[in-house]
């Protein structure tokens, strides 16, 4: 059992200011959350495999397929800037050589 002390403790060292209304709440939270992890504790749990869940999830992304585009002027005239045959980009990384 977690005692109003331990909860104020606790809120102590979290640097939480909580009223004396919060501290009986959250005892009382608290020790119903023990409770049932005491409950869960009695359950025989020998044969059953860990899972990270409950359901099975699967990705459903496309695969990446490598395609050529063709039209690369269309492309090169819908960027802001451009150079050459490149697209121009503002410059993120400096030299300390500069």
């Amino acid at each position: 059992m977690i005692d109003r002390e331990q909860v104020r403790k606790v809120a102590h060292l979290a640097r939480l200011e909580i009223s004396s209304a919060e501290e009986e709440q959250f005892t009382t939270q608290l020790n119903s959350i023990l409770d049932y992890f005491e409950q869960l504790s009695e359950l025989d749990t020998e044969n059953v495999a860990p899972t990270t869940r409950a359901i099975e999830l699967s990705n459903i992304t496309r695969p990446d397929q490598l395609k050529p585009f063709t039209d690369k002027d269309a492309l090169l005239k819908a960027a802001p800037e451009q150079e050459g045959d490149y697209f121009r980009v503002p410059q993120i990384l400096t030299s300390d050589e500069e």
